[in-house]
């Protein structure tokens, strides 16, 4: 269990900086963020945005998830999802053992059907049942691409890893993560497959990012770009590299670099006008919604909250629209719209988050942060907030 755990974000900056042995002022000069705003955090009075806390964390040298709390222990128990992660660990070690005697393979279009369905239940926020069933297909995808090491099988195991990559993510655990994606790689590789090893240099961007290491991430960005130049050209590429154009935003936001950010969601939102709503392509939701949102999220990271409310009620999200990143959205929205003091309305969105996706939205440290400002506002919330902090476990 993280230190400290049951402890506010503000908290837990406070006890590591105690234990560096900084006061609030030397942490202020080593972070760059302002003295007023580390004791307003530290106080519980004030929430942290992800780039003040990912500048705290580089101070002090802790990881953002240390800050966080996360994993989110308490929780994942009471869900019963604690006890799935050391399966999909054990799953990910095995990759270089060669096939397991133990294990019968069925053919690998059965195998791609059920991957397939692990992604649209991901999308669908159904954490804990995808969580059940990856080690098996796990362990099945690998004994299949080691027996048939055809580029077929390399590609089935490189998705599977994938869709390691993504519950690891969403439960919190950054180490296994990091996991999941090297052997998504070593897999990729063996699959020839360059579009496969462009989208792993993205989502290991992405990474980097929750990380608040914009310097690595934005390489990372680059060198997915110069994969992807070896991929055959089609609509599969375009949505690939328009969604590292909606990565590469992200990572500019939060840098506080406005220009840039804008020519890569200008140049993303080039592209979907070409590809159309896209959300399939390798599950990344990509298409003229997903621009729209992402122009939030900039605006958000950039401290521009009320134009990131203004953008979000523009946007018109289609039916049927993932849960997963709708619900990712809200929380966002929620958080800006706590910056502009509008409490009731940040707590909607919050609730929407909740109903579209709750295994996510539980585990999603935004959204731990954004109750916690709301709390410490001191306004009138309905019965239903207590309610809510007590589901979250905060």
């Amino acid at each position: 269990m993280p230190p400290y755990a049951e402890e506010h974000t503000g908290a837990r900056i406070a006890h590591v900086r105690k234990v560096r042995r900084l006061t609030q002022r030397e942490l202020a000069d080593l972070s760059h963020v302002s003295y007023s705003t580390i004791t307003k955090v530290e106080q519980g009075v004030m929430a942290a945005s992800p780039s003040v806390i990912g500048a705290l964390a580089r101070a002090l040298s802790v990881s953002v998830a240390e800050l966080n709390g996360q994993p989110y222990l308490t929780e994942l128990r009471q869900d019963q999802l604690d006890g799935l992660i050391n399966p999909i660990r054990e799953a990910l070690n095995v990759y270089d053992l060669g096939p397991d005697p133990d294990v019968v393979p069925r053919p690998v279009e059965d195998m791609e059907a059920d991957a397939e369905r692990l992604c649209a239940l991901v999308r669908a926020t159904n954490i804990k049942q995808v969580a059940s069933e990856l080690p098996g297909l796990i362990h099945e995808a690998t004994t299949a691409a080691h027996l048939t090491p055809a580029d077929r099988s390399w590609r089935l195991l490189a998705s599977v890893y994938r869709t390691a990559y993504d519950v690891t993510t969403k439960l919190g655990f950054p180490d296994l993560c990091t996991v999941a994606l090297d052997r998504m790689d070593w897999a990729a590789q063996r699959a020839s497959d360059a579009v496969l090893g462009g989208l792993r240099q993205y989502l290991r961007a992405l990474a980097y990012l929750r990380a608040s290491d914009y310097k690595t991430g934005k390489r990372l960005i680059g060198l997915s770009m110069s994969t992807l130049r070896q991929a055959e050209p089609g609509r599969v590429l375009e949505v690939v590299t328009g969604q590292l154009h909606l990565g590469a935003a992200v990572m500019a936001g939060r840098d506080k670099d406005r220009d840039t950010a804008e020519a890569h969601l200008n140049e993303a939102s080039r592209i979907a006008k070409r590809t159309g709503a896209a959300e399939k392509v390798h599950w990344l939701s990509f298409g003229p919604t997903n621009v729209g949102v992402h122009r939030v999220s900039v605006l958000a990271e950039l401290d521009l909250y009320a134009e990131a409310v203004h953008e979000a009620e523009t946007i018109a999200v289609p039916e049927g629209w993932p849960p997963s990143r709708l619900a990712h959205h809200h929380a966002e929205v929620a958080r800006a719209q706590l910056w502009t003091g509008r409490t009731e309305a940040a707590f909607k969105s919050l609730q929407t988050a909740r109903k579209l996706a709750p295994q996510q939205t539980r585990y999603h440290p935004t959204v731990r942060e954004t109750y916690a400002g709301l709390e410490a506002a001191k306004r009138r919330m309905p019965e239903t907030f207590t309610n809510y902090g007590a589901w979250l476990g905060v």
